[in-house]
């Protein structure tokens, strides 16, 4: 039976896990698990930061924007993952479905340009210390974060305008959400322009994103190396560290799962939705760690949040010397 995605009633079944369908419930327990610790963590990075007058840098700015789209990365998929776990809602309209994959890779496609934003930050802090508050003031890293939204909404939005025009003969996608290929896959028309407008998206966003870090971090490494203190090297690799976990976490991932997507059998089903699971949420997860541990600002500011907390559930009397 043909469904044209034009007719109202067209919905797809979101099928979850190939092979583990019985498992939901159990599945859920990690999955949700996730979801708490990602909305905390990234929630708190979000309360220091507008919250701490010290943190008001341009870099904690970025950081900022960074914990936006992992959280709503996470929120456009975790929800529907829980919600389809929980109760077996596997239906889901076309719309929503289509606004969900914009959504996804909008999030994904900001996430990257962010980290492209974040490393012209660490070149400025190693290479030109001195001048980094001339080069990235509050107007340049606002431009660079619409920079970043604009790239993601641009790239984006083409991918679900580009599937309204299609028709579908099957409608279970064997997928926890609407990915962009899962869905094209669907499709019984020609789909040759949809599956190049998606490779071109990656390629341009994996391959000139990291195009540009590359350079950035060459360019550091350069003037690391010239420096004549071993001290002074380590500190400044160790600026740099964080950034560097996280485009590691962020990019390898995203590259192996759109990797597995075109080679088709040779990886079991279950394995790769969920590592295309993974790829979106581990970012989202990890990023908060990462910064907590590596980047001792934030360290300091959220033991002494900590700290304070509990102090005032013991003595609600007690008062921050600092106020």
């Amino acid at each position: 039976m043909l469904i044209s995605n034009h007719s109202g009633a067209t919905t797809f079944t979101l099928l979850g896990i190939p092979g583990l369908e019985a498992q939901n419930l159990w599945l859920s327990i990690p999955f949700s698990t996730m979801f708490v610790a990602i909305i905390m963590g990234n929630g708190g990075i979000l309360f220091l930061v507008a919250t701490e007058p010290s943190l008001q840098a341009p870099m904690y700015f970025l950081l900022a924007l960074l914990m936006v789209s992992d959280l709503a990365s996470t929120l456009a998929v975790l929800p529907r993952l829980l919600w389809l776990f929980w109760f077996d809602a596997h239906e889901i309209s076309t719309k929503e479905c289509l606004v969900q994959m914009f959504f996804i890779h909008c999030a994904s496609v900001v996430r990257s340009a962010l980290l492209v934003a974040m490393a012209f930050d660490r070149y400025v802090a190693v290479c030109e210390p001195l001048r980094y508050s001339t080069i990235l003031n509050h107007t340049v890293v606002g431009q660079l974060s619409l920079v970043a939204l604009a790239k993601g909404v641009i790239l984006i939005l083409p991918m679900p305008l580009l599937l309204q025009r299609l028709t579908f003969c099957r409608t279970v996608i064997p997928h926890t959400y609407c990915d962009h290929m899962a869905v094209v896959k669907m499709a019984c028309a020609h789909t040759k322009v949809n599956r190049v407008y998606g490779l071109f998206v990656i390629l341009l966003v994996i391959g000139f994103d990291l195009l540009l870090i590359g350079i950035s971090y060459v360019l550091i490494l350069h003037a690391v190396l010239r420096l004549s203190s071993r001290d002074a090297i380590l500190k400044a690799l160790n600026t740099c560290s964080a950034h560097f976990f996280v485009i590691l976490i962020t990019y390898v991932p995203a590259l192996f799962s759109s990797i597995t997507h075109r080679i088709g059998p040779i990886i079991p089903p279950h394995a790769h939705i969920l590592l295309a699971n993974l790829y979106l949420l581990m970012p989202s997860l990890f990023n908060p760690v990462i910064y907590g541990i590596k980047m001792k600002e934030i360290r300091y500011k959220m033991i002494k949040c900590l700290c304070r907390r509990d102090t005032l559930a013991i003595n609600p009397g007690y008062k921050d010397g600092s106020e």
